[in-house]
This record gives C-alpha cells, structure tokens and sequence, in this order.
C-alpha cells in the first residue's frame, strides 16, 4: 500500500465520488478507510470507530466473515467467471437458487434473476414488469407508481421512479409514465396529519386517486420500500403496506418491493416484506446478499409471474435482458455463505434487540437538544435524527451544523451519515450493546459540539 503522505495528497484528484460534487470533494477531500474488522473501521491515520453505516447498509455481518472470505477465495481457484446467459450456466449459482428459494417462500418468491447490484435489480424488475403484461396481452400497462421520499437507485428507470429531486432534476427528461403519491411521512406531508395510521389511509386514497386518473389499465405496478431508507428512514404505519398490496391486486397492478436495504433481517424480520405481512410480485435484493463483498443482486419472482412467463407459448416472454456479471460464481459463492452465516447467527434477532436499544437512546437524546426535530427508527438497526434549528417551524439546520456533528462524532468513536438534514444509521446486525453505546456516546458529543 502506499504511504500516508501520497494517499492524502492524492484523494480525490483522479476520481469523482459518487453522490458528491466533484469540487467539494477536492476542497474537502473524503476520509481514507484503510482497514476494517468487526464492526470497525480504520482510517490512514490509525483512527478506529464503530461503522454505525455498516458500509452503506450491506456490511450485515461485519468486515472479517472468515466464511464469506474463504468461499470467495475458493471459488476463484475454481471458477473465477463464466456467463449464465442462454445455454451455460455454473453450479454455485443452482445452489444459490435453492437456497434462495427456501428463503424466500414465505414471501412467495420462487424464482431468481441475478443482477450486479440495487440499481441493476430496480431495472430488471421493472422491465418484466412491463414484460409481464405483454406476455398476457396487456401491452396498454406501461406506466409507474412510486413514493415521493422513495430512493430506488440511479439507472435511468429507478432514477425516474425516485422520488427524491436530488436525484432527478439534472437528467431530467427520464422514463415517461412514473408518477408519485405522497409518502407516509409523518413528521412532514401535504396533509399535516400527524397520526401515523390516519396518515397511512390518506396516502392510500392518494394512490387510489392517481390509480383512477391514470386509468388502472394503464399502470404495469407499484414500486416501493417496505420502510424508506435513503429518504430518511421512513418508517410507515403497519396498515400502509398492506393497503398498497390490496389496492393493487384489486386493480391487477404489480407490486415491487425495493428491498436492497431491507431484505435478510434488517427490520429484524427476514424481509420487510414478511415484517408487514405482505407478499409483493417482485422483490429487488442486492447489499446485504454478499455482505458487500462482491457486487451481486438478485430479483425474486412470484409464482403467478413465473407461471404466466414459463406457461407462454408466443415467446413474448423471452427475456432480452440481462447483465455480463448475472449470476456470477464468485458472487454466488460470497452469496452462498452470506445466506448460511446470515441464517446461523439469527441477525434478524440481533437486529431488533440491538435496535431497540439504540431507538430509546436516540429517543434520549431528543429530550436533551432542541436541534433534533424527529426521531425515527423502532423496526431493527434502521434509525434517524432529523435536525432542525427551530422545532416549532421544521427548519432544517444548515450543511455546516450537520457537517460538524459528523465530524465530532467520527473523532469520538463513530461514522455516522449525513444526508440532507438527516443523521442516519445503518449499523452492521452483528453490533452488540457496547458498540451501541459506543454511537450514542459519539452522537452526545457531536450534539454538544454544535
């Protein structure tokens, strides 16, 4: 590795980060991690501190897996690549299936199609959605329906049914017929409604007045997080889910669930899907399915979608989609032993315990500094503190606030990320009491500083 001194006077010169101008991430060259173990993470200069983003939201099971570090290594002494599309395929990749479809039954979900990562899956989910309809010719279902708030990654359909500016307003135009309902949002909506469950019936009537403008036969589905993630960790009434699932089988939409965060125990059930009782027609994984060591992602199928698929006889549904990398062995093998140790060590468990606690200790701070306006969280490690400088208008606080916070908690034991107003944690699920602690303990002290 090189020194120090060429690391730091090289950061961010040859590169752009993403989701960064490129100009601030000169003036304010980024943090160097240069190692990790556990729940931790090392920076170049030695500086050590729990990872409260647990990398961003995929580290599930920390940064030293022997199990998932091995199976990677042996596969590339094995296998190290070779295609899946049409006529090949490899064995640990049949192996994933199986496990994935055992996995995933409660939720309805019997078939795989393997991607790169998120974005990739949000893609390909929405492209057999419109598949889907054609192949039983109803070719006039091309349209979307999505959450404002909702974060569905970056290629140009999950950046269309994105419901955050941020990450739409410069490429603009994107993908014709997505539309957005307002999101179950407690602390801030069109409605100032502030009961949670009243809120979740007018987002619903929201989406049932859209669905009757739009005509339901024109709309091909529904895609959202089961608990919006990037938007702030927005967590919905337990009616809300439900409501959507009803709204759209009763209007023959599909509905998608975007789980790349929330799948395999984040909520502290296995999927978010299940945390709600809900089974979706489509649901999109990827982050936590290699624990982010290698780029893989899979789009789980409902049994009515595989039967109207393998059941075609017009070869509508030849699929003229797919990626160099689906299926990959080497993924597959990570994935393999990512499912084994993930079902093993019960995260899902983990996560509740360990996210109940850090709930009530952000609940704590809240009662101690005015500049947190809400907090949010209650449903596994997903946790939020959305900062204001005044409670009583909403304010937001200002980039330099939030920017200090991050900066006296990341020196006092904790990486913590910011976006927007919001702080927002994602914690490895194999953290214990001690590392929660250890990110209230840096929280306290960042909220001292400002």
């Amino acid at each position: 590795m090189k020194d120090s001194n060429f690391l730091k006077e090289k950061n961010a010169r040859s590169l752009w980060h993403p989701m960064a101008h490129p100009a601030d991430s000169l003036q304010n060259p980024p943090t160097i991690i240069t190692g990790a173990s556990g729940v931790k993470i090392k920076d170049v200069d030695g500086h050590e501190v729990v990872d409260a983003v647990g990398g961003l939201w995929n580290v599930n099971l920390g940064f030293s897996n022997q199990p998932i570090k091995d199976a990677i290594s042996a596969q590339l002494d094995t296998l190290p690549y070779y295609s899946t599309f049409r006529g090949t395929t490899n064995d640990k990749v049949i192996e994933l299936s199986e496990l994935l479809r055992d996995f995933f039954e409660p939720d309805g979900l019997t078939r795989a199609f393997y991607t790169s990562g998120g974005s990739d899956s949000v893609e390909t989910a929405l492209r057999l959605a419109r598949q889907y309809h054609k192949v039983k010719g109803d070719a006039g279902r091309t349209k979307f329906l999505s959450l404002k708030k909702g974060y569905h990654g970056t290629h140009m359909g999950g950046a269309s049914v994105n419901g955050n500016a941020n990450f739409r307003t410069q490429y603009e135009p994107l993908l014709p017929g997505c539309y957005h309902i307002p999101a179950p949002y407690t602390y801030r909506n069109p409605f100032n409604e502030t009961d949670p469950e009243r809120l979740a019936q007018l987002c619903l009537q929201a989406m049932e007045d859209e669905i009757a403008f739009q005509g339901a036969n024109t709309i091909a589905a529904m895609i959202m997080e089961p608990i919006l993630g990037a938007g702030g960790v927005i967590p919905p009434h337990e009616s809300f889910m439900p409501g959507v699932r009803e709204i759209c089988s009763k209007h023959g939409i599909l509905l998608i669930a975007d789980e790349v965060i929330t799948a395999f125990g984040r909520t502290g059930g296995w999927t978010g899907s299940r945390y709600w009782g809900v089974q979706p027609d489509f649901m999109c994984t990827a982050k936590a399915i290699t624990n982010g060591y290698f780029p893989f992602g899979a789009v789980m199928i409902a049994d009515h979608v595989v039967e109207t698929f393998e059941k075609d006889t017009t070869g509508a549904a030849a699929i003229g989609h797919g990626y160099t990398y689906s299926g990959h062995p080497v993924g597959a093998a990570a994935a393999v032993a990512c499912m084994e140790e993930t079902l093993r060590l019960k995260v899902n468990e983990n996560a509740a315990a360990r996210g109940a606690e850090l709930f009530a200790g952000l609940q704590k701070l809240a009662t101690e500094h005015d500049i947190i306006g809400d907090v949010r969280g209650g449903h596994g490690l997903m946790c939020a503190l959305e900062l204001v400088s005044d409670r009583a208008t909403k304010a937001s606080v200002d980039k330099k606030t939030i920017g200090t916070l991050q900066e006296v908690a990341y020196q006092n034991g904790a990486m913590v990320r910011v976006s927007g107003p919001n702080v927002i944690m994602s914690p490895p699920l194999v953290l214990t009491s001690e590392d929660v602690q250890t990110i209230l303990s840096a929280l306290k002290a960042g909220f001292a500083a400002v």
